[in-house]
């Protein structure tokens, strides 16, 4: 009756734990260069940028552009306006179709393609404009 029965519950044991704890200590100066490295390491943890660069490993560094995320959500935000036009477009078609004689119909619809087509002049640019965007970002990271 002495026996302890092991529990089952908890986290399963790791095959090669990390056991083995080093101290290293920094000035002012060198810390904040360690600060910024692994600031721009993107890495989650210290200890990990630390044993990556101390073993040589390669670590990558990023850089976010706040412009290049703010274009991107807005531009998002306009391909859903743009989708949203699409629908309303055709309820619209819809209930021309419906509702109107033919003559009054082809009228509405004739000011509907002029929109439409200025609509279209606009998504152009959008686009030419997000081509030379792509093309000066991919020169700077050159």
């Amino acid at each position: 009756m002495n026996e302890k029965r092991k529990s089952k519950a908890g986290r399963n044991p790791k095959l090669d734990p990390a056991v083995y704890r080093y101290t290293v200590r920094f000035n002012e100066e060198e810390h904040n260069r360690f600060l910024a490295m692994f600031g721009k390491s993107g890495v989650y943890a210290r200890s990990v940028f630390l044993k990556a660069h101390f073993f040589g490993q390669p670590f990558k560094v990023l850089k976010v552009d706040k412009t290049l995320v703010d274009y991107y959500t807005k531009l998002s935000d306009f391909h859903a306006q743009f989708r949203a036009v699409g629908t309303n477009y055709n309820q619209v078609v819809k209930e021309l179709r419906l509702h109107f004689s033919e003559k009054k119909a082809m009228a509405l619809l004739y000011k509907l393609e002029q929109h439409t087509i200025e609509l279209v002049r606009l998504s152009r640019q959008i686009v030419e404009l997000s081509r030379e965007l792509e093309a000066k970002w991919s020169q700077k990271s050159v």
